[in-house]
């Protein structure tokens, strides 16, 4: 039976979250509380020569800082090695081994760059170290890729060969097959190991699988960190291995130092930078893209989860969708915008719906209740045509409802199917998805944003532009009572904010200069009271 060894990068991969800043103190107690864990390898940090000595970051100039680190510390795991990313060190700031305090250094590479990270890794071999010769992205590799590389790496005859499921892209059944080629090809005596990522929730079952394959002929290397703290979605959780192989591998790690490691030194860091699967990494990681991709669409503001989950799909595989281009993001967004809902039709469209008549914009502010004699005698009077924001008034047959959040217009599924006029119509921004028919109106979302982030997506600015577009002059407002310090000042609680006293005025007054200054070719007359007619906002929000 191979023999499996326990890695584990949290001081490295999990630098990732924090830039490599976790103190001195929480550097050392990590590494102290591995080695009481008997973990076989401990990863303490990146070899880069970019950046300079911090003695609380776990990320180096060179390997005369390992001393300076860790000189303090008694303890000493089985292995200590480094990581450097091929092309971040030179060779001229790697001491020989026996002077550094490491025991090896592994090298991460993308499969272009096989040939020269291997010469490198010849290099740092010679220095005395066990070299780790990483596979970036090895979901990347063809079979014939993968056997071409063992005859690259038999040259070398590294420590080990790890597998890096860099998007989280594995499922066990391939990267079974991607081990087998490699256990089939790569030189007697050269350990495997294998590095997971968890945007797909299968870090920790890729582990096992891993870890799992019978009739293996080489050594083992299975990776892990503390909680699953790391790049992107997380890793596997160091714990979670150690009791599994304890379990059912003959193993003995101590459990009990990881916990008091996760405990003292990364809850705060994942309190304050959570990591885990999440929406985004899911995405990436199901269209086979580099993360960048989602990072730059997210920056467009026009998209909604399935418009963005669209235009993820649009990357062609000839693009190296793996290998993010600024090039490709861009082409692929615009060739997106050509087939986005056209303004101007629904404008126009809009514009002859709204012709000859008053509009009354209703806001969900608690004027709308306080003051309700006077918007009924102004609807009684005037007739208007009403559009509401992101909900639906029950008092008042509604003929427009416009939406800018997918949380509102969830919140408003039950309303709509009640609501008294049957023919209410949806005016939506791209960034909302219908959940039946296509909505009567939708307008790109980016052109509609504020320059301010306060009032970036400010919906009764958004909607003042739509219409504006479409030809109004003058709206009638009503419930749209300004920004307050109290938590009762809406009329459906579901919707309720609260700001601190000074930052509700900076709201109110920017309100006021928007509507006043910066739309002063429109006329805003409001039926209930609002604070953003006091233009010194010297009062609350609640009439």
């Amino acid at each position: 039976m191979a023999e499996i060894q326990l890695l584990d990068c949290t001081l490295r991969d999990g630098g990732y979250v924090n830039d490599w800043q976790f103190g001195h103190n929480n550097i050392l107690s990590i590494y102290e509380r591995l080695a009481k864990t008997g973990v076989d390898v401990v990863e303490i940090g990146f070899l880069d020569d970019r950046r300079p000595f911090d003695i609380n970051r776990s990320i180096f100039p060179d390997t005369s800082c390992f001393r300076k680190l860790l000189g303090m510390s008694n303890s000493r795991p089985k292995m200590v090695v480094a990581m450097i990313d091929y092309g971040t060190c030179s060779i001229e700031h790697i001491q020989p081994q026996k002077e550094s305090g490491l025991d090896g250094i592994r090298v991460i590479f993308k499969q272009h760059k096989l040939r020269e990270a291997m010469a490198y890794c010849a290099q740092i071999k010679a220095l005395g170290y066990k070299v780790f010769s990483q596979l970036v992205s090895v979901t990347t590799y063809s079979d014939d890729d993968l056997v071409q590389m063992c005859r690259v790496v038999n040259e070398v005859e590294p420590y080990a060969v790890s597998m890096v499921d860099t998007y989280g892209l594995l499922e066990p059944d391939t990267l079974k097959h991607i081990h087998s080629v490699i256990d089939d090809n790569l030189k007697p005596g050269i350990n495997i190991g294998f590095h997971a990522h968890n945007n797909f929730q299968l870090a920790y079952a890729n582990g096992l699988a891993f870890i799992s394959k019978p009739g293996l002929k080489h050594n083992i290397l299975v990776d892990g960190t503390l909680y699953g703290m790391g790049k992107s979605a997380g890793n596997a959780p160091l714990e979670l291995l150690a009791m599994q192989l304890n379990k059912s591998y003959g193993k003995s790690y101590s459990i009990e130092p990881m916990l008091e490691a996760i405990e003292e030194s990364i809850m705060d860091f994942y309190k304050k930078s959570p990591w885990g699967y999440k929406m985004f990494f899911y995405l990436s990681a199901k269209n086979k893209c580099h993360p960048t991709y989602v990072s730059d669409y997210l920056k467009k503001d026009n998209l909604s989860v399935s418009h963005l989950d669209k235009i993820l799909g649009m990357i062609e595989p000839d693009d190296n969708k793996l290998l993010y281009s600024n090039d490709v993001s861009a082409k692929i967004y615009s060739d997106y915008c050509d087939m986005l809902p056209d303004d101007n039709r629904s404008e126009a469209r809009l514009s002859d719906a709204l012709a000859g008549r008053k509009i009354l914009v209703m806001g969900p502010g608690k004027n709308i209740q306080l003051q309700k004699e006077k918007v009924d005698s102004f609807i009684l009077k005037e007739k208007p045509v009403i559009i509401s924001i992101n909900y639906i008034p029950g008092a008042y047959n509604v003929d427009y409802v416009f939406t800018t959040n997918s949380a509102r217009y969830l919140s408003m599924t039950d309303d709509l199917r009640e609501v008294k006029n049957a023919d209410v119509k949806i005016i939506a921004t791209t960034n909302v998805t219908s959940k039946g028919e296509p909505f009567e109106f939708t307008f790109n979302r980016a052109p509609l944003l504020e320059l301010s982030e306060d009032f970036k997506d400010n919906s009764f600015l958004m909607l003042i532009k739509i219409l504006k577009a479409a030809g109004v002059k003058n709206l009638y407002c009503a419930g749209l009572d300004g920004y307050s310090t109290r938590e009762s000042n809406y009329f459906n609680p579901k919707m309720e904010y609260s700001f601190v006293k000074n930052y509700a005025r900076y709201l109110n007054r920017h309100m006021h200069e928007a509507l006043f200054t910066d739309n002063a070719d429109m006329t805003f007359e409001f039926v209930t009271y609002s604070v953003y007619l006091d233009e010194e906002d010297s009062h609350d929000a609640a009439f």
